[in-house]
Parts: C-alpha cells; sequence; structure tokens
C-alpha cells in the first residue's frame, strides 16, 4: 500500500524567525529544537525520510511533528496536555488539610505551639480525614496557598512614656557609653538575667492563626507566673557520686 505523499508546509516570515531561534539557541530545550529544526527542513521541500536521516529521528516522529505543524501552526509544536494518574485525594481532604493548618493547635486540642507538615500529616491520618498522607504532600498543598503554619511574627506596643529615656540607657552601654562618657579600658559592663528552663509565662494578648501568605502573630509582651528551677549536677557531685559508687580496693586505701 502507498505512502501518503509529505505535507508540504510554507512558512511566514515571523515563523521563519521564530522557528530558527528555537532550533539554533542556547537556552531552548533538546525537543523543541528537534521539533523546530524537522519543521525548518520540511519547509525546504525535504522528504520524510531525508529528514528522519539527518536529524537521526525516526521517521514518525518526523511526520507526526510536520503533520501537527500544519493543521496547528507553531502552538501545536508544544506538548499536549496530559491526564496523569488520577487524584488520590478529593478537593474537601485538601479544603479540610489547608483549614486545619490555618487553625492554632491549642484551638483543636493539639499541645503544639504550631504545626509542622509531620504534624499536620499525622493529624490528618488520626482524624480520619485522609487514609494515609505523607508530610511532603501536607507541604505541597500548603504552598499552592502560601501557608507557612510553622512561622510566626511577633508583635509588641510600646506604651511606657519613659521609654525612650530606659532605652537609651542600655543602648549607651551597648557602646560602651555611661552618662554621655565613655568608659575606661579598665571598665566593663556586666549583664545577668535569669534562665531558668520552665517558665510559665502567660501572653498579653492571644495568638493570631495563621493565614494564607500570612505567618501566625504571636504578642511579645507577657506575664511571669514564676519559674520551676531544675537541678543540676555540678563537677563536683558528679564526682562524688562517681567516688561512692567506685571505692578504691583496700590496699590503696590509708
Amino acid at each position: 500500500m502507498p505512502l501518503g505523499r509529505a505535507v508540504c508546509l510554507t512558512l511566514t516570515a515571523a515563523e521563519r524567525h521564530r522557528l530558527k531561534k528555537m532550533a539554533y539557541g542556547h537556552k531552548t530545550e533538546h525537543r523543541a529544537r528537534q521539533r523546530a529544526i524537522v519543521v525548518l527542513l520540511a519547509a525546504r521541500g525535504r522528504g520524510n525520510a531525508r529528514i528522519a536521516a539527518e536529524t537521526r529521528l525516526h521517521v514518525d516522529t518526523v511526520r507526526t511533528w510536520r503533520g501537527r505543524f500544519a493543521d496547528g501552526g507553531l502552538p501545536a509544536l508544544a506538548d499536549r496536555k496530559r491526564s496523569g494518574r488520577p487524584a488520590r485525594f478529593t478537593p474537601v481532604q485538601v479544603a479540610e488539610a489547608k483549614a486545619l493548618a490555618c487553625q492554632l493547635p491549642a484551638e483543636t486540642g493539639i499541645r503544639l505551639s504550631r504545626w509542622s507538615c509531620p504534624e499536620l500529616a499525622a493529624e490528618l491520618n488520626a482524624r480520619g480525614i485522609t487514609d494515609s498522607i505523607s508530610a511532603s504532600t501536607v507541604r505541597r498543598w500548603l504552598r499552592e496557598d502560601a501557608l507557612k503554619p510553622w512561622q510566626y511574627r511577633s508583635w509588641i506596643f510600646i506604651r511606657d512614656p519613659d521609654f525612650r529615656a530606659k532605652a537609651a540607657r542600655v543602648m549607651d552601654l551597648y557602646a560602651r557609653t555611661w552618662q554621655g562618657k565613655p568608659l575606661d579600658d579598665d571598665e566593663y559592663v556586666i549583664s545577668a538575667d535569669e534562665k531558668a528552663s520552665i517558665q510559665a509565662r502567660c501572653r498579653c494578648h492571644p495568638t493570631l492563626a495563621p493565614g494564607q501568605a500570612r505567618a501566625a502573630r504571636v504578642n511579645h509582651e507577657y506575664k511571669r507566673s514564676g519559674a520551676w528551677p531544675t537541678w543540676r549536677p555540678t563537677t563536683s557531685t558528679k564526682r562524688a557520686s562517681w567516688a561512692a559508687a567506685n571505692p578504691p580496693p583496700a590496699s590503696c586505701r590509708s
């Protein structure tokens, strides 16, 4: 059975300029460059077999792109949309995951300060919203709406009328200045603060949940409710404990 004749192509000046730019551009993808070369050679009147030999492509591939350009022009050289794998999760599940990320963990009974992708994935599975979901999938969903519940911004309202004067003294000490005079070389500034491991603190204002392209907002001011001191053994205590557990032999005792 004889094969059909190759489709004749006629290019406009704009199409020829665009195809040459695709065929010889340094940043053009390899597949786009091959398709452009096929069309340019076909416009010169060459047959499909000769083009396939020159480009080292299969003759069916040459025939396909030649026919697509004849039917649709330059836009037809792009890849067609593919169906891909069926969606595993429904839009309702995606919406519920994003809604959970926009809530504070304390509001849902979770003892966390803020969400992370692994914790969100575990909570979605625990609630039965999803059967099994990975943290990377949750991260991809949140990225669509620029949701980052693990980030937060702190704010503070200065209401002390004497704040400028009080802060100026501290800032002067950072610059080694006291009462308008620089400190001497033998003068030092010592700063001490209590750093307990556990502090009972209550924010003066409630934390605002995150939203689309908006991080959670945490108030900087808090009320101190005391601290729980923790005991840590010192070096001497550790040595005494080790000596009690490992007494010397009788021959070494005095």
